[in-house]
């Protein structure tokens, strides 16, 4: 919020409203006229978001949209720029705690995945579809896995048997994939698997890419942005992105390191553990 800078009176967007935590501490700093435009393609999330957003609603607008689409949103809000940008990459609790959305491996769910349940491909379509080669390409580019090869192999010769449903059958081809002796006690075997698959689901990546390439244009001078990241191939782009902003003359990083967080938020929310902000400001 302190980078954000936020102040009333302004204009500000976050791209990716969740349950509408962000916006409304943004909100409380810009009483009593400043405005933010929430955007997000979960409509659940929508609907947690406009609860707790309803005190303010003259103030809030909420789009449901993805935050490649911010220009096209404020052209038909006749809005030509903004004060600051948020995105915050992460999955939103709504996602992780509800089984029925695929998206956690802690329980037993449909392969789902989608962010925007409008959208038609699942992760079970990628599980049963895609042929050998995407799976493991898929696997060592957005999840970063070592042993991609074996568990896209593994995925092949299972589904060849048994069409692959549900999380618990996908945790459980990855853990058979995996030697014992290298699966780590820190983190679960399958994370970069189920990284790998909703980031391709969503075309995480690519949504990034067009907001990192167009988003900077719609910042007023002075304007900031704020973006949060969860994994390596996020916080890549973000800081080659910024660098070359600064390179050119167009922003300057106000973040030399991404600030994380500390031991005590940790603590508080273990999901914030791998987090890292960097913000920069349109010169």
């Amino acid at each position: 919020m302190d980078l954000l800078r936020c102040e009333p009176g302004q204009t500000y967007v976050d791209g990716t409203l969740g349950g509408g935590g962000h916006a409304e501490e943004i909100l409380k700093r810009t009483d009593p006229d400043g405005v933010v435009i929430g955007i997000e393609w979960d409509q659940k999330a929508i609907d947690e978001a406009g609860k707790r957003l309803n005190p303010y609603s003259s103030r809030a607008r909420i789009f449901r949209e993805n935050f490649i689409h911010l220009s096209e949103i404020l052209k038909t809000m006749k809005i030509e720029s903004v004060d600051g940008i948020l995105l915050d990459l992460g999955l939103s609790s709504i996602q992780l705690e509800r089984e029925e959305r695929g998206f956690s491996f802690r329980g037993e769910g449909p392969l789902d995945m989608r962010m925007d349940e409008r959208r038609d491909c699942t992760a079970a379509n990628l599980a049963n579809g895609l042929p050998l080669t995407e799976l493991e390409r898929i696997l060592f580019e957005y999840g970063e896995e070592r042993w991609g090869r074996r568990i896209a192999r593994a995925i092949v010769s299972e589904r060849e048997k048994n069409p692959i449903q549900t999380t618990v059958a996908l945790r459980k081809i990855v853990y058979g994939a995996i030697p014992k002796r290298f699966q780590s006690r820190k983190i679960d075997p399958a994370t970069r698997t189920f990284q790998a698959f909703r980031i391709r689901v969503n075309e995480e990546l690519e949504n990034l890419k067009g907001m990192l390439e167009s988003g900077w244009k719609v910042l007023r001078k002075e304007g900031r942005m704020c973006i949060i990241s969860f994994h390596s191939l996020e916080d890549r782009m973000v800081k080659e992105a910024f660098r070359k902003w600064e390179r050119e003359g167009m922003m300057r990083i106000l973040t030399k390191k991404p600030l994380t967080p500390s031991e005590e938020e940790q603590k508080k929310n273990p999901r914030a553990h791998s987090a890292k902000l960097r913000c920069a400001e349109r010169l």
